[in-house]
């Protein structure tokens, strides 16, 4: 039996979506219909909004968070019965702790996001850097999952930079092995 959608509630099968025994339910083999865009919108620090209130309850936005969707560049929320899209101001999450064991090349980093994702910096969840409008700053993300990212805050940044080295030409920071280059060591002024 089909489940139908209700009119009146445009994330009917949010429940139905629940990962069993708390894992992340399989929103990647998940087609339902698309059911329109609703008003959520993520900000770029982390908050949630729906019709431009803030989502305060965080064990709700946790839930919402565990049915994210990235296809091309737009964001969805997918139950197995809809499919809603929603904005996405820069990042879905945000890496808000940082953890790091060992030491130069043998180091790991992990971090924890806003919605209690823990992500450990190798190649299957790669940092990168990219340029932040209008400064020539640099914005570090981590892939915690399927083409969702957490955007690194500002203070972990610095912090990431002190774990840094110069491999080569480039300055960067070591993790499970994995060097993950910030930017040429030249234009910063590092020693080589």
């Amino acid at each position: 039996m089909t489940a139908s959608r209700d009119a009146s509630n445009p994330l009917a099968g949010l429940k139905e979506a629940q990962g069993k025994g708390g894992g992340l339910p399989p929103v990647h083999l998940w087609n339902p219909p698309f059911c329109g865009d609703i008003d959520m919108r993520i900000a770029g620090d982390g908050t949630w909004f729906y019709m431009n209130s803030p989502i305060g309850r965080k064990p709700l936005y946790v839930l919402f968070s565990r049915v994210i969707r990235k296809d091309d560049d737009k964001y969805f929320l997918v139950t197995p019965v809809e499919k809603c899209g929603i904005r996405v101001d820069d990042a879905p999450f945000v890496a808000v702790r940082m953890k790091v064991d060992g030491h130069g090349k043998a180091q790991a980093i992990t971090f924890e996001t806003n919605v209690d994702d823990a992500v450990t910096v190798d190649a299957d969840h790669p940092l990168r850097f990219a340029e932040e409008e209008g400064t020539g700053g640099l914005k570090p993300y981590v892939l915690v999952r399927a083409n969702l990212e957490a955007l690194v805050v500002r203070a972990l940044f610095y912090d990431l930079v002190a774990l840094g080295s110069v491999e080569g030409e480039w300055f960067g920071v070591w993790s499970s092995g994995v060097f993950f280059p910030m930017q040429k060591a030249s234009e910063i002024g590092a020693i080589t």
